[in-house]
């Protein structure tokens, strides 16, 4: 107990002195995308959801309040469940928040409002997973699957699909082309644990207002690298997205290892909302990508972290490492995303 509580206020001291260190460049700092977390209204309503009609299996369910939560999310009075659930090799986290209940999304929420945040679930037949997707009657956001056209060299052949899970939030799944996508994706023999259907989750899609801020943050500062971009417009993508008149500048950021970080920036139109200044962690449009960082970076970055906005009032330890860590802090993009930097 005693080197854990000298761990932590070395950790302290080094963020708070150095918030104040000079501007220099800042090395990478996140290694994976560990997760993506996802609030919902009913956890078991999701978990059911999640299991019986995308093939995920639940790993871990659990509970936390206290203090320490309260200051790693930002929000007095909390108790949250957390359950873990796995795809291939890819997770996502269902957070029902028990208390203190947040504002649930807007009902005329569009895909190129900045809130908008989904994950892209890869599939091995689009045909057969669009006809599972119909058989449990989910609710569309795309009006049927979009094969994206040949004349562009980025995107050609791949084939989308936009739909909502039982509470709302936005889910995607997409085949690709053989020349296209990760080789993971294109082998005929699975994994153990691994849906014939459904695959794994290849990224998470944020719509951002400029594709250079939000560069200058998730490249420049926490080390993603650019896998690849693409201009996508037409009536696929309109279809696709929902949005009349949509022309999309789309990056495709990677960590080391882990799903992808995809930008959505709306050339046209440009109409969507911000997200919402005044949000805290139980709304429910206030989705979280958990990012497993290398320490000794972080901290000497903490200047240039200190920049953003941050939801935690500072790095946490969470003594009971319930939720698979001991010390992360939470801050947000340019945008208002929530990322939440896992230290140990």
């Amino acid at each position: 107990m005693k080197r854990a509580g000298t761990v932590y206020s070395a950790i302290c001291w080094a963020v708070f002195a150095l918030a104040g260190a000079s501007a220099r460049a800042a090395p990478a700092i996140v290694q994976t995308v560990d997760s993506v977390a996802i609030p919902v209204l009913d956890a078991d309503r999701a978990v059911d959801f999640y299991s019986r009609v995308l093939s995920f299996r639940k790993i871990a369910d659990r509970e936390v309040a206290g203090d320490a939560y309260e200051h790693l999310f930002g929000l007095f009075g909390l108790r949250v469940r957390i359950v873990r659930m796995q795809l291939g090799d890819e997770s996502i986290e269902l957070m029902q928040f028990l208390s203190p209940h947040g504002r649930t999304l807007p009902a005329d929420s569009r895909s190129n409002d900045r809130w908008f945040q989904h994950i892209a679930i890869i599939v091995s037949d689009m045909d057969k997973a669009y006809a599972m997707l119909r058989e449990h009657h989910v609710t569309f956001a795309s009006p049927n699957p979009q094969v994206l056209p040949t004349w562009n060299p980025n995107a050609a052949g791949i084939a989308a699909f936009y739909f909502k899970d039982p509470d709302g939030n936005h889910l995607e799944i997409l085949h690709f082309s053989p020349d296209k996508g990760a080789a993971k994706w294109h082998k005929s023999v699975l994994g153990a644990g691994v849906s014939s259907l459904f695959l794994g989750i290849d990224h998470t899609a944020i719509v951002v207002a400029h594709t250079e801020d939000s560069l200058k943050y998730y490249r420049d500062l926490l080390g993603f690298k650019v896998a690849g971009e693409s201009d996508n417009y037409g009536p696929e993508q309109e279809r696709l997205n929902n949005v009349f008149g949509a022309h999309l500048r789309i990056t495709a950021l990677r960590a080391q290892t882990g799903p992808g970080v995809e930008l959505l920036e709306y050339l046209t139109p440009r109409t969507g909302r911000p997200y919402p200044t005044d949000s805290v962690a139980s709304d429910q449009w206030q989705w979280v990508v958990n990012l497993r960082a290398q320490p000794k970076t972080a901290f000497e970055s903490i200047d240039h972290l200190r920049d953003q906005t941050w939801i935690s009032n500072r790095p946490t330890r969470l003594k009971d490492n319930a939720l698979g860590y001991a010390h992360a802090f939470i801050l947000r993009d340019p945008d208002g995303h929530a990322d939440n930097l896992i230290l140990q």
